[in-house]
């Protein structure tokens, strides 16, 4: 899911990403309740309206944001009271209003409230922000159970990196019956041996007929091996952030376009791609524009970069599909993300 964090893939236009055929993308809740604010995207008709946006969204529940104001929030549990990385104004956010944001965001797909631990915490407080994730979410659930709703939930398994307190969350979160689960917790800094480690034991406790999707991740790589470990849905802010700066990734591998050797070469940015930047514009042109910090070599690079994640997750459909999918893996898990060489 290309990241869409304030109603907006940034340098996209909403046809530019149906052109490259993303069929989702994910909005961020906190950042959409503090500016513009959900009660007036909800008079906007909601994300889609707001953002003239007909394909799915989905939102994030805020909890990740939260974590990472850290010396700006208190967490209780009744909820989390933070204050705006904007204005410094306070705000508090509880289960039960998250679902309600989210509702008015009118997103396809929304998530529980959950408390997301750094990867440094210890097992004592990752266990208690386990237990605090699984709380929020039977208040949100039952929250989320007052109207009629056309939307999906999913809750968010927590744990860490360690086995029991994520089997532990799973159980509890299965009982409840969501419409699909999140994993949340991993790409905050561990190894990423550990993420696979964790995605590997979660797939054998998630339920094979609902969505499993892990939460900010990754790298090209990391999607092929999780992937290969139950994985169905993810969403990153990589693809766009590195292609704005410069760091775009390729069916070779990562290319860096700013460097010099780049700089009359006039081949195509992939020549195994057929996105409208490979189609149109020379290595030479793009790192030029990116050099001088030019806005369409910022389009261009993301309009690349956002097309080769989209083929890649469709090539390994199309794999899994014509059983297929272990060759796949094998040609491409050691090359995805290694830097170009030619």
């Amino acid at each position: 899911m290309p990241v869409g964090t304030v109603a907006t893939v940034k340098a996209m236009s909403p046809d530019e990403l149906k052109a490259i055929n993303a069929q989702i993308i994910l909005a961020n809740t906190y950042h959409c309740y503090l500016r513009p604010g959900h009660d007036f995207i909800e008079k906007a008709g909601g994300l889609h309206g707001f953002m003239s946006w007909d394909r799915p969204v989905l939102t994030d529940s805020g909890g990740f944001q939260v974590m990472s104001l850290s010396g700006l929030r208190k967490i209780k549990p009744e909820g989390v009271r933070f204050q705006s990385h904007i204005d410094g104004s306070y705000h508090f956010f509880t289960p039960e209003k998250v679902i309600q944001i989210q509702k008015a965001l009118g997103a396809d797909i929304i998530m529980s409230f959950d408390e997301c631990p750094p990867f440094e915490a210890d097992r004592k407080y990752i266990e208690k922000s386990m237990y605090l994730t699984l709380d929020w979410a039977k208040r949100g659930f039952l929250e989320f159970q007052k109207t009629n709703n056309q939307q999906a939930l999913f809750g968010i398994v927590q744990g860490g990196i360690h086995t029991d307190l994520r089997q532990q969350c799973c159980n509890e979160l299965l009982e409840l019956g969501f419409d699909g689960y999140s994993i949340g917790g991993l790409a905050v800094g561990e190894p990423k041996e550990e993420m696979y480690r964790i995605t590997d034991f979660l797939n054998h406790l998630l339920p094979e007929d609902k969505p499993r999707y892990l939460m900010g991740v990754g790298t090209p790589a990391n999607i092929l091996q999780n992937i290969a470990n139950g994985v169905d849905m993810f969403d990153c802010v990589m693809p766009t952030r590195n292609a704005r700066k410069g760091s775009i990734f390729t069916w070779k591998g990562k290319m860096i376009i700013k460097a010099a050797r780049y700089k009359e070469d006039l081949r195509p940015i992939d020549e195994d791609c057929s996105c409208y930047a490979c189609r149109n514009f020379s290595r030479a042109y793009i790192r030029h524009l990116i050099h001088l910090n030019e806005i369409l070599g910022m389009r261009l690079a993301t309009i690349h970069s956002l097309h080769f994640y989209l083929e890649l997750t469709s090539k390994i459909r199309k794999a899994i599909i014509e059983n297929k999918f272990d060759s796949f893996y094998k040609q491409y898990i050691d090359v995805l993300d290694t830097l170009v060489d030619n």
